[in-house]
Order: structure tokens, then C-alpha cells, then sequence
């Protein structure tokens, strides 16, 4: 997995994703991941990179000519899948981090201040996408949450596939409860079912517990469920327990 990031800031890049899980599967050559710097590619002696924009209006507009030439050197010449972070955006989700991760390669572009030329977008942006409907200072935050959530499924970077695949919202429901140890904590027991080593039991319990959950929490993922005969005998019987 490739991935370059296009930034301002770029010790915030690597303030995030050069430690723990993504740190180690850079090291061990899992993951490529780069911040440049777009300053860097600024022909102005201060390395200026904005302008007020056209029209009037607060604030100042990153100019097309350093994100170009940026784009560019990055690319090496190749078609590269390029993302805008932005506001405007459509939200990030499960789905679009499998999406990308089957890409191999994309660039991610960190906006500030007003935005940016929409020339650049225009010809050289294929997608804008969005955390969520608010806004950010900058799209460092954002970009750091779209290579983290893509690169811990790269194959090998998490020590066992199912580190992720139980996880909410990539099978389309929210994770179980989790529990360590002590068994009692505050009064507070760990449920029987998970000390009992019967592992059935313990997959119905912990699907239920998903099911439970993404109804209560997220009742438009669950309206999307293709529910199986398991799961609907799952939820028979615990609404038939909460009824007797």
C-alpha cells in the first residue's frame, strides 16, 4: 500500500502515523506512506503557497501552481487516484477504506484556509471526501483518519485479519462489548458467557450483543442488514427472555 499525502504541516503527518501499529508496518515495508511538504514546490522566495481570493472575502485561497507542481513530481507520471479532504466532501465509511485499500495507491490532498483553487480540483481531484458535517482547520486530521482506517487492513499490519473483520461497522454492525481482567471491577461482573470457554456460545452471545447494539445505537445500519435465520432466532429469544 502507497500513499501520498500533499500538506502544509507534514510533522503532523508523521507525528500520527510513525508510531504504534501504522509506525511498525512502515518499518516493516507493509506500508508507504509520505508527507510532502507543498512548500516545497512553491516558486515564491517566501514560500508562499496562498492568496486572497478573487471576488473579495475573509481569508486566503492555496494557489493551484505548488499543489500542481506537487501533484506532479508525486504521481511520477502515473494515473494516481487523488482525494481532496474536504468539508464538501462525501462522508468516509467502512466501505470507501475497503474501497481504497484495493487501489494499492492514492494521494490524499490536505486543504486550508478558504479551500483551495478550484482549478486544481478541477483537473486534477477525482474525489472529495469528509469526516463528517463539520469543519476542520485543515485536512491533516482527516487524512491521518483515511491511511490509518485503510492501512490497518493491509494484510499483515494487524496480526490477525480478524483483529479488524469483527470490528463495528466493517461487517455492517457495531463490535461487541469487550471485557479483561479482574472478572468483578466495581460490582461490576464479567458476563458468564465468557468465562464459560464454550466458544458457540460465546459467538452467539457476542453476535447478539452486535445485533442489540447496532439496533439500538444505529438503527439506519440496521435497517440495512440482510439479517440471516440465525440472527433473527437470536433476537426471537431475547426479546422472548425480556418478555417472561
Amino acid at each position: 500500500m502507497k500513499i501520498d499525502i500533499l500538506t502544509l504541516f507534514p510533522g503532523m503527518i508523521e507525528g500520527v502515523l510513525g508510531e504504534s501499529i501504522i509506525g511498525r508496518g512502515r518499518e516493516f515495508g507493509l506500508i508507504d506512506i509520505k508527507a510532502h511538504n507543498i512548500r516545497d514546490y512553491t516558486l515564491d522566495k517566501h514560500r508562499r503557497t496562498d492568496d486572497y481570493p478573487y471576488g473579495g472575502g475573509m481569508g486566503m485561497v492555496m494557489q493551484c501552481d505548488p499543489l500542481y507542481r506537487a501533484w506532479e513530481e508525486v504521481r511520477e507520471g502515473e494515473k494516481v487516484h487523488t482525494i481532496l479532504m474536504s468539508p464538501q466532501g462525501a462522508p468516509f465509511c467502512q466501505e470507501k477504506a475497503k474501497e481504497l485499500l484495493a487501489r494499492d495507491r492514492f494521494i490524499l490532498v490536505c486543504g486550508h484556509y478558504e479551500g483551495i483553487d478550484q482549478r486544481f480540483i478541477d483537473e486534477c481531484v477525482d474525489e472529495e471526501i469528509s469526516l463528517g458535517d463539520f469543519v476542520l482547520t485543515g485536512g491533516e486530521i482527516a487524512a491521518v483518519a483515511i491511511a490509518d482506517a485503510v492501512c490497518r487492513m493491509v494484510p499483515g499490519v494487524l496480526a490477525d485479519d480478524q483483529s479488524f473483520t469483527d470490528e463495528s461497522h466493517f461487517s455492517g454492525v457495531l463490535e461487541y462489548p469487550q471485557y479483561t481482567r479482574p472478572e468483578e471491577w466495581h460490582g461490576r461482573r464479567v458476563p458468564d458467557v465468557l468465562l464459560s470457554g464454550h466458544h458457540k456460545n460465546i459467538g452467539q452471545w457476542r453476535r447478539l450483543q452486535s445485533l442489540l447494539r447496532t439496533r439500538e445505537r444505529r438503527p439506519d445500519l440496521f435497517q440495512k442488514l440482510q439479517l440471516t435465520r440465525e440472527d433473527r432466532k437470536l433476537l426471537e429469544q431475547w426479546e422472548e427472555e425480556q418478555n417472561s
